[in-house]
């Protein structure tokens, strides 16, 4: 017996999309899924161009919002990262009709910014985990098998593997949650594990941003710190001496923060899923 079709909407709310996802996602869930594949809608916006942008910040809002305030839909799944989220977060959080409460959110990297914002109104269902753009990475299409196969049954298999302690949980880019502290997407993590991941980041950068992330008072007040990977690391001139889970340490010592260790999380095709708060 076929089971009700899951309805996802896709929008990017920082770079474009590559147009050969729309074709090659669906095209996988077909083949996973067969005639109980969900339904996967991609809003044109994700193709638009503003510059850096996939349309300007109105553009990218407003799509947000179509799929958000949409009944029909069950899931909003980001197209991809880049940079951009967080031009349109307040406006996004404004204007989100109480049936956007019931969705389901998913995505990474620059993601973050709104799923900060999303978690912070006491939105329940918010994950970290690959976007569709994912697809065209080296073994993509096993994190978007992923997705898939949390967005449709939330098979436990595609979670991070600590989730397992009980413990409330959140995950962000390194950068991107730096960036969200004293803003009005910084969400409450009060006793939640935070992991953290970094891509194309020089270790100095690196330090600094763990020097102002343990630095922050509410984030002091988390249960301890998860390091997931931190891949493309540039070098540094002169080098920098520490490795990155050394940094993550130093820091977490010095702020008095627990140091949890690693995260099987980060910008590759093997990045699992961090639902926020407590994980089902």
């Amino acid at each position: 017996m076929s089971r009700e079709r899951l309805k996802i909407g896709v929008v990017a709310t920082a770079s474009r999309m590559a147009p050969e996802v729309a074709e090659r996602v669906p095209a996988l869930a077909r083949s996973l899924y067969g005639e109980d594949a969900p339904e996967i809608v991609f809003h044109p916006e994700v193709l638009a161009s503003a510059g850096h942008f996939a349309g300007d910040d109105a553009t990218r809002a407003r799509a947000f919002l179509d799929v958000a305030n949409d009944p029909s839909f069950d899931a909003l799944w980001f197209a991809r990262g880049g940079y951009g989220a967080c031009r349109i977060g307040e406006a996004v959080l404004a204007g989100l009709a109480p049936v956007a409460r019931a969705k389901t959110y998913l995505g990474y990297s620059d993601a973050g910014a709104l799923l900060g914002g999303l978690y912070r109104a006491g939105f329940p269902h918010v994950a970290h985990g690959p976007v569709a753009q994912d697809i065209m990475r080296n073994g993509g299409d096993a994190a978007i098998a992923r997705a898939l196969a949390w967005l449709v049954d939330r098979n436990p298999e595609t979670l991070e593997p600590s989730l397992g302690d009980g413990r409330k949980a959140a995950a962000f880019n390194l950068t991107v949650f730096s960036q969200l502290l004293g803003t009005a997407l910084e969400p409450d993590l009060t006793d939640h594990v935070l992991m953290l991941e970094e891509v194309s980041e020089a270790m100095y950068r690196i330090d600094r941003s763990f020097f102002h992330v343990t630095s922050n008072a509410s984030v002091r007040r988390v249960a301890g710190i998860r390091l997931g990977r931190c891949s493309l690391i540039p070098p540094n001139d002169p080098d920098f001496g520490m490795a990155e889970d050394a940094v993550a340490r130093f820091w977490c010592e010095r702020s008095g923060i627990p140091w949890l260790g690693r995260a099987d999380i980060g910008h590759d095709a093997d990045n699992k899923i961090v639902p926020f708060g407590a994980a089902a």
